[in-house]
This record gives structure tokens, C-alpha cells and sequence, in this order.
């Protein structure tokens, strides 16, 4: 973020850099906690995008929550769509919402859409193991513990 200058009895000049994350939950106000969330860098609203294991994997990887990708099998836990499974066939980072295979909505016009899910309401119950860095970090989680 921009630097903001602040002056001395002196008269000198101190430069001051707002970091992010220590703006980040100063504010208990709604609407300031959404204002921080749409304007936050990618590196944190990426993990807005985890999401829980179910029961199996968080034991078998000794992990509790994992960042959603593409390919992996989800079952949806909350809304209208709660108990349905499918694959992760879209993610949106600017808006921090998963698009569920089969989960669409109908439009007026009747044409079907992908109906968007916020990451916090799913949960993962096959793992996209494609990724080599993904298995790596599941591994390295597996050794330390």
C-alpha cells in the first residue's frame, strides 16, 4: 500500500508504510471487514479459499484444512445445494467462490449457470493429487508430526 508521511516537532519528515496485515482486523464493523476482504492482496485471499477435510483425509494427512483446486471432489455443507457432491470445476479468487460440477442455477431465460459457493461451506472428500508441489507440502505435513 501507499506510504503516508507523518510530521515531527523538529520538523523532519518521517515516512510511515501501511502494511496490510496490520490493517487487517483492526475493525469489528461489517462493513469494514468486507471492505478488507475485496481489497486484500492475492497472497492472503488465497486462504480464504480452504477449506476442511473430511473426516478420512484429515486423518490419513494429519491436516485439518487445505487450499480448494480444481479436480477435487467436495460435498457441500451449507444453502440449498447442502448434501450434494461434485468436482471442482471453476475457482474465482477475486471473489473467493468455488464452482461446484452439477451444483448450477437456472436463469429466467432458462439458460443453466454454475451457482458460486463460498470455500468456508464445503468440504473436501477426494484430493486432487496431480500437483506435485500439492503432494510434496501433504508429504512434509506427514514426516514432521
Amino acid at each position: 500500500m501507499a506510504g503516508h508521511i507523518k510530521s515531527c516537532k523538529n520538523n523532519s519528515v518521517i515516512t510511515m508504510k501501511k502494511e496490510f496485515s496490520r490493517e487487517w482486523g483492526k475493525s469489528k464493523q461489517p462493513r469494514k471487514q468486507r471492505k478488507y476482504s475485496y481489497n486484500a492482496p492475492k497472497n492472503i485471499k488465497s486462504k480464504f479459499l480452504n477449506a476442511h477435510l473430511s473426516k478420512e483425509l484429515a486423518k490419513k494427512h494429519k491436516i485439518k484444512s487445505i487450499r480448494v483446486r480444481k479436480g477435487d471432489k467436495v460435498e457441500i455443507m451449507r444453502g440449498q445445494f447442502r448434501k450434494k457432491t461434485g468436482k471442482i470445476e471453476k475457482i474465482s479468487l477475486k471473489s473467493s467462490k468455488v464452482y461446484v460440477n452439477g451444483i448450477e442455477m437456472v436463469k429466467k431465460d432458462g439458460t443453466k449457470i454454475l451457482y458460486p459457493i463460498h470455500a468456508s461451506n464445503i468440504r473436501i472428500t477426494e484430493l486432487n493429487l496431480d500437483d506435485k508441489k500439492r503432494t510434496e507440502k501433504l508429504n512434509k505435513k506427514q514426516k514432521s508430526d
